[in-house]
């Protein structure tokens, strides 16, 4: 079990970056696997955010491109969403408080790193070094 980041989806539907094929490869063999892996809804429109901005996807995408692309990956056999628990505010409120100056951007990293938590799911695919900060996660490079 383990989450996909919204880097990794990036990385996987923009052909014109270096990651591209090394991502892609990953999630299209998760796709096609029935081994459970998981998203949240967050990391979901993280993604449509960032495909179809103009400042920061190299060819932004109409929104409903970003959605078909969501919907493909949502077919998946093993996708599962994270949802929260009645744990969530308990969970979130342990995480900040466990020594690590978490603030500004890191919130949205909070918010994953605790419904993976929740959940009992250790390992996070992403290239964003800042999941290292959470010392209960396992954070994987897909590149590497």
């Amino acid at each position: 079990m383990f989450v996909v980041d919204t880097n990794v989806l990036v990385y996987a539907a923009d052909r014109s970056c270096a990651e591209h094929q090394s991502c892609r490869s990953k999630l299209d063999e998760w796709r096609r696997d029935s081994l459970p892996w998981y998203l949240t809804w967050n990391i979901i429109y993280e993604f449509v955010r960032v495909v179809s901005h103009p400042r920061v996807f190299r060819r932004p995408w109409p929104a409903p491109q970003a959605w078909a692309f969501v919907e493909v990956l949502l077919s998946s056999p093993g996708l599962g969403i994270l949802h929260h628990t009645h744990r969530h505010p308990a969970i979130g409120k342990l995480i900040l408080t466990e020594g690590v100056a978490l603030r500004g951007n890191l919130i949205h990293d909070v918010h994953t790193a605790a419904l993976m938590r929740e959940h009992g799911i250790r390992r996070i695919y992403t290239r964003d070094s800042d999941f290292h900060k959470f010392p209960f996660l396992e954070v994987v490079d897909p590149l590497v």
